[in-house]
């Protein structure tokens, strides 16, 4: 099954998307993430179905089975699970200290790739460890 990277953002008041693959295609949605996603899977069966019809092309990785992946930005992301974790543990999480994470969350300054890469491995070791839960 191939990837589709779907550049996240979150926004005011709910997220919005562009890829790649799809020159000139965006989606924004309010709301929560759920919302955003189905909005994202209705746009690309719709821009698709659009393309076939009148004859454009478009990636085939669309006519086969395709997952789609949601890249985030570090503010975003940081934004986004503001919600399910304090600082202070995201600073567990990350070894980032947590006034830092709180600077890149508000935009006051970008992480550099090796924080940014600390941030995502982070979180990716969180998941790895919730993923190994049996109940």
């Amino acid at each position: 099954m191939e990837k589709v990277f779907i550049e996240t953002a979150k926004t005011d008041n709910g997220y919005c998307a562009a890829c790649d693959l799809l020159p000139g295609w965006v989606v924004a949605c309010t709301g929560d993430f759920d919302k955003f996603k189905r909005e994202v899977v209705d746009s690309i069966r719709f821009y698709v179905d659009c393309a076939k019809k009148d004859g454009d092309e478009y990636p085939a990785v669309f006519d086969g089975e395709y997952e789609l992946i949601y890249k985030f930005d570090v503010q975003s992301l940081l934004l986004y699970y503001q919600g399910i974790f304090s600082f202070s543990a995201l600073q567990t999480i990350t070894g980032i200290n947590q006034k830092q994470l709180a600077h890149y969350a508000a935009g006051r300054s970008k992480p550099r790739p090796q924080q940014a890469e600390k941030i995502a491995n982070g979180l990716h070791a969180l998941a790895k460890d919730l993923m190994a839960v049996t109940v």
